[in-house]
């Protein structure tokens, strides 16, 4: 038994921030740590200068303490300062000194407030007569995470002035907290700098979503995360006082795989709109007041991707987080596209101006990427849906990309704090995994057998039906479900529990153990719909999906039982909202919307799979309406698979009396003249 869950959204090339981008934030205007009026100020905010007697003021207004003034934090058997003058090549002063650990030395915090913290931890390998810093190799941990393990900075940077920041977001959950830096034998440890800073709760929710299969990923503050990419899609570089958080975002120019098919648009920030739900401290309006878009490909319907690459580490699971505001439409839903990460769908018919409520409002997705769907490059894009939806385009605004920790608690290599080992490199988690699917292919062949040796013959021929050979949808997946499961979410099919009734039988409203509300239709043995449109129901939506169609969740096909599991539509059928029902009227507007998105489902229906599909019951009982009043067509038990290059199809007539075409009626056949949009 199974069911869909509901999806429940620095260094800079791969192990270090470019040196541009620091040095424009190092040397940019005073400004707090903190961005203009967001209301969040930080209960930790300690920032040592290592190796200064004084305290030192950075470019960009804040204030680094000495090594004298953080005495306590320190423990260490050696005490190597050393230092280097002033030079116009290192923009702040908090590069001129370090200090040297031959042996481990231990920086222990006491925190404020537990909860995320952002680690900053700065280099430069000064010149010095106490040790070569570009030859010294170290690893930094805490007493969960492996930060850098046997980490050499000429392994990034063969430049004796090149500056390099490594930044990390921790969930703290005690009050102490420790970095620890370990020196390789006959080596040194080093550092310049440590940050460690308070973030917001809301910087991480606790759920997102899987790329490949799609599906809902829970327990995100669950892992420490390395900063790798932040990058400001369509605009300039954002410095630190222009951030709601002190962050920097660095422009996407680079990391266009084609500016050819790219177009940079922008507004001023202030029309961008916050929704409820959507804080600024995920990012500042100045990231949403600028975005690329497809530019121009001087053809009525353009079909191509905007791209970029980001080059990776192919050993780690990846939070990728998408940041969209359309600033381009001058209608709401007129914008509907398609984003894909490594060639997987990972939102499919985007439509911005409904999931955010309005146009220049901000949205943003995290979607976890699986090392197993990693390459050395991650690769990002963006095309219009291929349907007629609205105007073909597409837009990004920005996009975080973060390192996850791994198995053993590391973002740098395999070895864990306490010496654990994933035990496996890319091969080994290869083959494992070629096993696992091997292995499960094989109980998967023996369940199937099993069940058809062990087949219900008693209603309707149900011999004719094998359920668990259904069509499965790329991306997306219908799954076998329980009776007992629904039992407990329908109060065993309580009448109370009733939402509606239908030819199929009665509709419950009930909710699963996830939380998840869905409709539960239960087959009628009476009823004079049986297996076949059980049969079909399934199959059709098991290989359908589109935001104007209803989403089949699961089926349940046991113990005589035809279940069919859907998403949950709050605001019911269109036809209780015409009449009969003493509800609030709607709209013209939203009259006209509701007739819209039916029409899309409908088309979609007609062009969007290799053979065309007729509803053949199209009427207002079967236009479903969500929380939004977003229109979803419904019910594809009379459906039927055809293909209208003919001159026309014979079909026996299906649907309801009052909704049917005479000529279709009188015929019995469709064209392409007469599909069920011009028969209703």
């Amino acid at each position: 038994m199974e069911t869909r869950k509901k999806p429940n959204t620095c260094t800079f090339p791969i192990f270090d921030i470019s040196s541009m981008a620091l040095l424009l934030f190092l040397s940019g205007p005073a400004a707090s740590a903190v961005g203009p009026a967001t209301g969040f100020k930080p209960a930790d905010d300690i920032l040592i200068d290592c190796g200064s007697k004084s305290s030192s003021k950075t470019p960009d207004g804040r204030v680094f303490n000495s090594d004298q003034d953080t005495v306590q934090y320190i423990e260490a058997k050696d005490d190597i300062q050393v230092s280097a003058p002033p030079s116009d090549k290192v923009a702040s002063p908090i590069y001129l000194t370090a200090r040297i650990f031959r042996e481990e030395a231990i920086y222990k915090f006491h925190l404020t407030r537990p909860g995320w913290h952002w680690v900053r931890l700065h280099f430069l390998a000064l010149a010095n007569d106490k040790f070569d810093l570009q030859q010294a190799t170290f690893s930094v941990l805490t007493e969960k995470y492996v930060l850098l393990h046997n980490f050499k900075i000429t392994n990034n940077k063969n430049d004796s002035q090149a500056v390099l920041q490594k930044e990390y977001l921790v969930n703290i959950t005690d009050a102490q907290f420790s970095l620890r830096f370990r020196p390789m034998k006959s080596s040194a440890a080093f550092i310049n700098a440590i940050e460690i800073v308070s973030a917001p709760d809301e910087l991480i929710s606790e759920s997102g979503t899987a790329l490949f299969p799609v599906k809902g990923f829970s327990g995100l503050s669950d892992y420490a995360y390395q900063s790798v990419y932040r990058v400001n899609v369509g605009g300039p570089l954002i410095v630190p006082q222009n951030d709601t958080l002190g962050r920097t975002w660095i422009p996407d120019k680079e990391f266009l795989k084609d500016e050819n098919l790219a177009k940079d648009v922008k507004t001023t920030p202030s029309a961008i709109k916050y929704p409820p739900g959507v804080t600024p401290l995920i990012a500042p309006q100045t990231v949403y007041a600028t975005a690329a878009e497809m530019a121009d490909s001087h053809t009525i319907a353009p079909n191509f991707n905007v791209s970029w690459n980001f080059p990776s580490n192919p050993a780690f699971n990846y939070l990728i987080r998408l940041h969209f505001c359309d600033i381009v439409s001058k209608s709401l839903n007129d914008l509907y596209f398609n984003v894909y990460i490594n060639g997987k769908t990972a939102i499919s018919g985007l439509d911005l101006s409904t999931v955010a409520g309005d146009l220049a409002a901000p949205y943003y997705k995290d979607i976890v990427v699986n090392e197993t769907l990693m390459t050395p490059e991650l690769l990002v894009q963006i095309s219009p849906m291929g349907e007629d939806t609205g105007t073909p385009n597409a837009i990004l605004n920005g996009v975080e990309i973060l390192k996850m920790s791994n198995s053993v608690n590391s973002l740098d290599g395999e070895f864990g704090v306490d010496g654990r080992t994933t035990g496996m490199g890319k091969h080994g988690m290869v083959a494992t995994a070629g096993f696992v699917m091997m292995f499960g292919a094989f109980v998967g062949l023996g369940a199937m057998v099993y069940k058809w040796k062990k087949r219900p013959q008693d209603w309707q021929k149900r011999n004719s039906f094998s359920s668990w050979l259904l069509p499965i949808h790329a991306g997306d997946s219908t799954f076998m479900t329980s009776k007992g499961e629904l039992q407990d979410a329908t109060q065993n099919f309580e009448a109370s529990q009733i939402i509606g009734v239908g030819g199929f039988g009665n509709v419950y409203i009930a909710t699963l153990d996830d939380g998840t509300k869905v409709a539960v239709k239960r087959g009628n043995p009476q009823s004079e719909q049986g297996i076949t449109e059980f049969e079909t129901e399934i199959q059709m939506l098991s290989k359908l999906r589109h935001r104007h169609l209803v989403s089949l969740i699961g089926y349940c096909d046991e113990n005589s039982e035809m279940i069919l599991v859907y998403e949950f539509m709050s605001n019911g059928p269109f036809r209780d909202h015409l009449y009969g029902k003493n509800l609030a009227p709607l709209t013209w507007k939203q009259r006209l919307e509701i007739c819209i998105g039916s029409a899309r489902g409908l088309h979609y229906l007609h062009t969007g799979t290799a053979q065309g599909i007729i509803h053949r019951d199209v009427k207002s009982t079967n236009i479903l309406l969500d929380d939004a009043l977003v229109a979803k067509v419904a019910d594809f038990g009379l459906s039927k698979d055809v293909e209208f290059g003919q001159n026309h199809v014979s079909t026996a007539v299906k649907g309801s009396f009052g909704y049917l075409d005479p000529e279709y009626f009188r015929r019995q056949q469709l064209t392409d003249n007469y599909q069920e949009n011009r028969l209703t």
